[in-house]
């Protein structure tokens, strides 16, 4: 392979890409030090995406089931943030929408270690971990189809690893999956029972009923190892004489919901409406009909308008745009408007944005609270739209001064 971009940005099918074929292809891409994508395609339609810098792995996503592979490696290998799961979307919502569509799964492990919530030798494991599980499916595939998309603002912000040295794990698990005489059956499946009567006559009743709870077709052979703290090579060939004698099934189940959705229409819906040329105000209420009447009135005044009505991206909306001026709804279900505003503060970005909070709810307790968390001023419900402007129109000019 050349170091040539017309070659990168082509496709061309690969035969049988045994982990030698592989050494040897991520070996050319290191020594032409490739910044970007590849893309890997199977027959079944199977898609893979691996990153790379300077020729080095920095991760990889795809396959049947990302999240899934996600979750559990994070269990594994982060069981703290795995036991605070409802802070994820607080955590994805500091995350750029560029950075959230190229690799969600990436941005936050960056996230953590620059939190101070992981080490880096913990996202170095897990990195390690999710391409080894990658690199099996695709050996697993044996053909692929491959696409090169070269991206120099592609950075490296974890570990480099070098292929050549995961792939020699990932050849040895694939010998032994093929010694066991399993190769045909792929971890990702999850076993259900079929014909419970019989199975219970064959075991004894402590492993049936272990047996029952495990086998529910509700998980893959990859997360019951997980939670056994078993190999799945191991118990795919323990299963395998109840799989041969059709007392138990390897079915395909989906992956779990996705903590990130990516869809044009949601990002066009939240887009700025840009046919005014003044300050950017962005409105977060999860109301559409209150972001409808503010933005009749702001328009009308010559003002851009930003509408925001899923709470838990608003941080990401919000720091791709970069408003002037922020109004915030107190109440939002998820996330209130205290701590949307406490988030705000924290970033340099919006130090000294003014973020002016809307609420029905005219007590003493919520202003004090509000200047709290570090709130510009206060604005009651329903909006009167003079009140509003002379609101904006004083805080913009205090900023326009400083």
């Amino acid at each position: 392979m050349t170091s040539n971009n017309s070659i990168y940005n082509k496709s061309f099918a690969i035969r049988e890409f045994t982990t030698t074929k592989q050494v040897n292809f991520f070996e050319s891409l290191k020594q032409n030090r490739y910044t970007g994508q590849l893309l890997l395609t199977s027959k079944t339609n199977e898609k893979w995406t691996f990153y790379l810098y300077l020729g080095r792995l920095i991760y990889a996503m795809g396959g049947v089931h990302p999240v899934r592979r996600w979750w559990r490696n994070v269990s594994v290998y982060l069981p703290e943030i795995a036991a605070q799961k409802s802070t994820l979307q607080l955590n994805l919502a500091s995350i750029t929408p560029d950075n959230l569509q190229l690799s969600w799964e990436y941005n936050l492990l960056h996230l953590w270690l620059e939190q101070g919530l992981v080490t880096k030798e913990q996202s170095a494991k897990m990195t390690r971990s999710v391409l080894t599980e990658v690199l099996f499916d695709v050996t697993q595939a044996i053909e692929v189809t491959c696409e090169l998309k070269p991206n120099n603002q592609l950075t490296a912000h974890l570990v480099l690893l070098d292929a050549e040295q995961i792939l020699a794990g990932v050849q040895k698990i694939w010998q032994e999956w093929q010694e066991r005489k399993i190769a045909d059956r792929s971890p990702n499946s999850a076993p259900i029972i079929r014909q419970p009567e019989e199975l219970q006559q064959r075991t004894s009743p402590q492993t049936y009923v272990s047996l029952a709870k495990l086998l529910d077709g509700k998980q893959t052979l990859r997360d019951i190892s997980t939670g056994l703290k078993r190999d799945p090579m191991v118990l795919t060939t323990s299963l395998l004489p109840y799989i041969q004698m059709g007392l138990v099934e390897l079915i395909t189940i989906g992956d779990l919901p996705s903590p990130v959705v990516i869809s044009e229409q949601n990002q066009t819906s939240q887009a700025t409406r840009e046919q005014s040329t003044g300050p950017l105000i962005a409105v977060l209420d999860d109301s559409p009909l209150m972001c409808q009447t503010l933005e009749k009135i702001l328009v009308a005044n010559n003002y851009q308008f930003i509408g925001i009505n899923a709470p838990l991206r608003a941080m990401a909306i919000l720091m791709s745009r970069k408003p002037d001026l922020i109004l915030l709804d107190l109440v939002m279900p998820n996330i209130n408007g205290y701590e949307i505003c406490q988030q705000l503060r924290r970033l340099t970005l919006f130090r000294h944005t003014p973020v002016v909070i809307l609420t029905g709810n005219d007590g003493i307790v919520d202003r004090v609270r509000a200047k709290m968390v570090g709130a510009t001023d206060f604005l009651s419900k329903p909006v009167n739209a003079e009140a509003l402007l002379e609101t904006i129109q004083k805080y913009l000019k205090q900023e326009s001064l400083r």
